[in-house]
Order: C-alpha cells, then structure tokens, then sequence
C-alpha cells in the first residue's frame, strides 16, 4: 500500500521528466539550430521587414541541448507541481498550467536571474513561452551574485599555492573543463602569437583558439614541457569565472576604439543599471569568442568590468 502511494505521489514528477526528455537534443548543435533560425528570419524580412518567426518556427525553443539545463528545468519543474499538487489538489500537468502566474508571484523574493529561470521552466512544460506568464522581475548586472562575492567551494582554495594556476587562468581564459582537458599539444603558434586551440570540454563542442595574453613564456614552456599529457593533472575545485573576465576585460581594452571615433552602427549602448555605458561592437565580438561565446551582449553582462 505505501508503495502505491508514493507511485501516485510521483505521478506528476514522472510527468515532469518524460515531458522534458521529450525536448532532450543531447548532441545537436544550437549553433546550428540558432544559425537555421537567422536564416528564416532574414527570409521573411525580404517581405516584411517587421516580420517574426513564429512560436513553431522558433527552433531552439523547442529543445534542450545540455544535462545541466534539463536538471536546471527538472527542479524547478518539481517545486512548481509539488506547489500545485499541495495547495490545489493537481494530478496531472494539464491541471497545473492555470495555477502557474499565481505559482511566479510566490517567487518574487527571489532574484531575477532566478524567477526568469523559473518562467522558461514552465514555458517549456507547457510548450508556450515566457511572455504567456506573468511578468518577471528585470534582471540587473549589479543584481548577479554569481563569482561576485567568495563562493564556499573556494573556503579551502589557497591563491598562494595555486599562484601558477591562478596565472594560467587569466592568461587563457579557459573553463574548467576546458583546463581539464587541456594537453600540451594544444599549443599554437599564428603570426607570432600563442593560442591555446580549445577541442575538448568546451561548450557545443565547437573549436577555438584563444591568445595567450601574459606570462607567455611560462605559459608556453609549461605546454610543451606536457606534451601529450594533461598540461594540468589536477584542477582545483574554485571558480574560474573572474579569471576569465580578467581575461575578456583585457583584450577588450586592448582592442577597443575610443568611443567617438566608433561608427554609430558599431556602439553597444547597455540599459537599466548601465545605461549610459557605450561599447564597441567590434572589439567585443572579437572578445566573446576568444571565451567561446558568440553573444556580445553575454560579456556585457557577466564579463566586463
């Protein structure tokens, strides 16, 4: 009998997962997929230069590309029917989606990045998207908590013994993974510069180069010294994130043109608590991809300083 009943109390979860894995695109490419979606676009703005894909022609809407992400939507999925099921009496998904506005105003407490998290949550188990839902509290730069502030995992971490590795990181800008990966053939030399050709644990799976941009020479002699072997054996558990803004904010300034002399066509003008902050377009193109972003508006937001 208790078996029974906790097969029933499961019922609605079980609903989550098989709805979400439905979406699941674990090896597709949402490079592709974004690529497919601009080209449609442009296609329909030879006609109409107001025209917008519609909900069905929204590809990556439809499709969830990492496990991280579905965990992400699997949880919050769980706190939204468990809510339901508590309050209201919910058996199945179908029974859920009118509750779910009144579900977003219990969440306001909570930070925006958060409650928006949470709408895209309910957008894809109701096949819908955000703007069905109840308006979300505005995300604001200074509002990110995320590699602000000393995170626990690095309680233990000690920048004096990881001085090399600290190092390391801010001169390449890698992820963790990445540095994971990372072996000593990796190295590339191109018209008297260093890269670090990312090709494994990087996002998407797709292929970069990143300039080394100090210690070049230690960097350098650490690679070769490698060779086929891991550069880095062991990776600390710390965050990496601020390195790598180090990093962005460091070619981005080197390559940065001073504001009045960027065409007008080619300024990155930022909104709500940067609003009067003026980028160049070019120089923080050239950036995001050095991370292995392809939006500028991604650096604006998390990595520049």
């Amino acid at each position: 009998m208790a078996r029974n009943r906790e097969k029933k109390h499961q019922s609605l979860i079980h609903q989550v997962e098989m709805k979400l894995k439905s979406k699941m695109a674990i090896g597709h490419s949402k490079y592709d997929d974004q690529k497919a979606e601009r080209a449609l676009l442009k296609e329909k703005r030879k006609k109409n230069s107001k025209a917008k894909l519609s909900y069905e022609e929204r590809i990556t809407i439809h499709k969830i590309y990492t496990w991280s992400t579905f965990q992400d939507y699997q949880k919050h999925a769980c706190y939204f029917v468990k809510w339901c099921k508590k309050h209201y009496g919910c058996k199945t998904l179908a029974e859920c989606r009118a509750y779910a506005d009144e579900w977003l105003t219990t969440r306001f407490a909570l930070s925006p990045y958060t409650q928006k998290l949470e709408a895209c949550t309910l957008a894809k188990i109701f096949d819908c998207t955000t703007e069905d839902f109840i308006k979300t509290a505005v995300r604001h730069r200074a509002g990110i908590t995320r590699s602000r502030k000393t995170a626990k995992r690095d309680k233990n971490f000690s920048e004096t013994k990881n001085r090399e590795f600290i190092e390391f990181c801010k001169a390449t800008g890698l992820r963790k993974k990445e540095l994971k990966c990372l072996r000593g053939t990796q190295l590339v030399f191109k018209n008297g510069i260093y890269y670090i050709a990312v090709t494994s644990g990087a996002k998407g799976a797709r292929y970069r180069e990143s300039p080394i941009i100090s210690n070049v020479d230690a960097i350098v002699e650490r690679m070769k010294e490698a060779g086929n072997n891991k550069v880095w054996p062991y990776v600390p558990d710390m965050d990496v994130h601020s390195y790598r803004s180090e990093y962005c904010t460091e070619i981005y300034n080197t390559l940065a043109r001073p504001v009045d002399k960027i065409p007008k066509n080619e300024r990155y003008h930022c909104r709500c608590d940067l609003k009067g902050v003026c980028y160049d377009k070019r120089a923080m193109l050239i950036s995001s991809r050095f991370l292995g972003h392809n939006r500028i508006n991604i650096i604006a937001e998390h990595y520049l300083r």
